[in-house]
């Protein structure tokens, strides 16, 4: 299903309030592009005004391939409100969800490359490149990265009957018994699976994957020592780890996160090089206009050093983690490989 809204500069939080956010139509949205550009033109001042190397002259959309709800979702609504008065225009937030994120990103892929539509990339469609047959896009080919916005670990948990309370003794215990320890995650292809999968790949280990319909149903089963281990967010797994229905063992994270203070990281309990970050950043379409990269990434990455932005972020399980264009596809790169060989290894497919 395809949702609609406008993400006001906070100055005009009363305005928005007051338009309908679900619109279904193409001339709706232009409809409400250009009330927002006219609007932008009266609240922002000369310091702000849209213009910078010609762009943008008009409402940006960032498609966002999920529903609205989400962490996707919120951490785009943050980002576009606040990088709405910069730019000079409004932010046209469109949810087109599906198919693990890829409906969006099939759609971004396709649009024109002129700086007015963006699309919110995720380490799901890295591993998206194996797991699907036919994605729909290519993620390295079809897309300009932008920056890197957010980038969060998991945490490797496991029921406290369990007698391991390191990840080294996890390790020994389930190479004493190969085939015997399992664990759950919400569904096959989910990130949970995939990194899973990557650890035990890692560390020569045989785990059972039992798969669920959601996150919160294997949890609940792990809480209840239905299966032994899982790979949870943080946000979702501390208040369980704090009330001693679950044991953390350390994060997935190549540095240690103030979201899970005191916890360790995967390499530094034995298993070396292991990084597996839950990120999230902006793309263009292929061939978009390297000044318009410049200017979104100037913005954007200037909102990620602020307060407010940061306090935002981190309130919703996320870390900023903003990058040059550069950077950000070397890392695309990587994250398509390492997730790729992750995913061939775990068997996992979506046709």
């Amino acid at each position: 299903m395809r949702y609609i809204s406008v993400v006001f500069p906070r100055e005009n939080e009363m305005l928005a309030r007051t338009i309908l956010t679900a619109l279904r139509t193409t001339a709706a949205i232009a409809f409400l592009a250009a009330i927002a550009a006219g609007t932008a033109g009266a609240q922002t001042d000369a310091a702000n005004a849209p213009g910078e190397a010609g762009y943008p002259s008009r409402a940006v959309r960032l498609i966002v391939p999920y529903a609205p709800g989400g962490n996707g979702d919120i951490v785009s609504r943050i980002i576009g409100q606040w990088l709405a008065r910069p730019l000079g225009q409004q932010i046209v937030i469109d949810n087109r969800g599906g198919a693990g994120g890829n409906i969006g990103a099939e759609l971004a892929a396709r649009a024109a490359p002129d700086g007015y539509t963006l699309v919110l990339g995720t380490n799901t469609h890295a591993i998206n490149m194996t797991l699907y047959a036919k994605p729909g896009y290519d993620l390295v080919a079809d897309f300009a990265p932008i920056t890197l916005l957010t980038s969060a670990p998991m945490m490797l948990t496991v029921h406290p009957s369990l007698p391991a309370k390191s990840v080294r003794e996890l390790i020994a215990l389930a190479r004493a018994r190969p085939g015997r320890l399992n664990y759950g995650t919400g569904g096959s292809g989910s990130s949970g699976h995939i990194i899973a999968e990557l650890f035990k790949t890692s560390v020569g280990v045989d785990i059972v994957h039992v798969p669920y319909k959601g996150v919160s149903q294997a949890a609940t089963d792990l809480m209840a020592g239905q299966v032994q281990m899982m790979f949870i967010a943080p946000s979702s797994a501390l208040g369980y780890v704090r009330a001693g229905k679950l044991t953390g063992l350390a994060i997935t994270s190549a540095t240690r996160s103030a979201l899970a203070p005191g916890f360790p990281t995967m390499a530094e309990s034995g298993v070396p090089g292991f990084d597996a970050s839950i990120w999230q950043g902006i793309l263009a379409p292929a061939r978009t206009p390297q000044r318009v990269i410049a200017i979104l990434n100037r913005r954007i990455t200037e909102l990620l050093g602020t307060k407010e932005v940061r306090d935002q972020f981190v309130a919703q399980g996320a870390e900023p983690a903003s990058s040059t264009p550069e950077q950000f596809a070397a890392y695309i790169r990587a994250e398509v490989r390492k997730w790729g060989e992750a995913v061939k290894a775990s068997g996992a497919k979506v046709d």
